[in-house]
């Protein structure tokens, strides 16, 4: 004898009395006259499948409405971290639509949207979208010559044990720079071994490790040690230009008289422009470096640090700094915002 199928509105009907009203399986059987085992076995694939239908047959019409897929675009437009379950989750619980987690992927990828993993960006100021236009323009035309005569120098933070913190998130492809769609950033988060370097467009210069709390004066300290070895390293002239960010302990009293007597040039980056100093992708090839292998301790982590900071290639900074003409266009592009880089 051939069982009649239960229909899509009486299994979403099961789903329904279930999730939104905790009702038992027993319940459920007894309010809906359906069978106990039938009313477990709807509720079973709708928790280990995400759907109440049976597999699709070849024509059967789409059980998605204009005013469903209407509803899933909303949701992912105004939460764009959004799983594809809990999108189902929701439409069942506001508005009794009971719907795949399939169905739901498969409808947010005909909108065009992707899952992405989230850009880590600096929440970028107004003050400071319009400090990095001012920059961009001024030196978007230097030549290649002009930014092979740069340092470039920074401070980057490295953990023990590192986590990539990424978030996916669904977005159109291309808008992966829209804030919309960014992870806000803050320097120097959370526990490690804080380090200063800098490179040029011939190679890396000095890697030091900072101990204990890093002000104006251990800075200084840091620039006499490793400044002229670094410059000598690299083989530059003595009409370099230094460049550094705005951090606190770079604009100080006493680290400007320093800078002032002892660096020809100097080359200050607007704030929260990481993406207007080429060192930091060096940090991130560092990172990535390290993570190859356990790393068991702080020790273990400095001397790994400083094993693969040698290992940087001149055509790796090279390529690296003949970008900053690039990445000052794209900023103008971008009205100040955070770039691709």
């Amino acid at each position: 004898m051939t069982r009649e199928e239960l229909s899509v509105s009486k299994r979403q009907d099961i789903i329904r009395l279930h999730g939104a009203q905790g009702k038992s399986y027993t319940e459920i059987a007894m309010l809906t006259n359906i069978n106990r085992n039938t009313v477990a076995r709807v509720i079973q694939r709708y928790k280990y499948e995400g759907r109440v239908s049976n597999l699709p047959r070849k024509g059967r019409p789409s059980v998605c409405t204009d005013r469903m897929r209407r509803a899933i675009k909303r949701l992912v437009d105004a939460e764009p971290e959004i799983s594809a379950q809990s999108v189902a989750i929701v439409l069942n619980e506001r508005h009794g639509i009971a719907i795949s987690c399939e169905t739901v992927r498969r409808y947010i990828h005909k909108f065009g949207y992707k899952a992405y993993n989230r850009r880590k960006k600096p929440q970028i100021s107004p003050i400071n979208r319009k400090r990095r236009l001012e920059f961009a323009k001024k030196y978007v035309n230097h030549p290649p010559e002009f930014w092979k005569k740069v340092l470039f120098t920074d401070e980057s933070k490295f953990n023990i044990f590192g986590w990539d913190g990424t978030i996916k998130v669904w977005r159109p492809p291309g808008e992966g720079l829209n804030p919309k769609y960014t992870a806000k950033t803050v320097k120097h988060n959370g526990g490690g071994v804080l380090v200063w370097g800098c490179m040029a467009a011939n190679g890396v210069g000095n890697l030091q490790v900072i101990d204990g709390i890093m002000d104006q004066y251990v800075y200084i300290n840091i620039l006499k040690q490793n400044l002229g070895p670094s410059l000598e390293k690299l083989g530059m002239s003595q009409d370099y230009w230094f460049q550094q960010d705005n951090d606190p302990k770079h604009t100080a009293f006493n680290s400007r008289l320093f800078l002032l007597y002892n660096t020809p040039h100097q080359l200050k980056s607007p704030p929260q422009s990481p993406d207007l100093n080429p060192i930091e992708h060096a940090w991130e090839l560092l990172e990535r470096k390290i993570r190859q292998t356990r790393i068991k301790n702080r020790v273990d982590l400095e001397n790994k640090l400083k094993e693969a900071w040698i290992t940087i290639s001149e055509d790796y900074t090279q390529n690296l700094v003949n970008s900053m003409p690039r990445r000052l266009a794209e900023v103008i592009k971008m009205k100040g915002y955070a770039t691709r880089y």
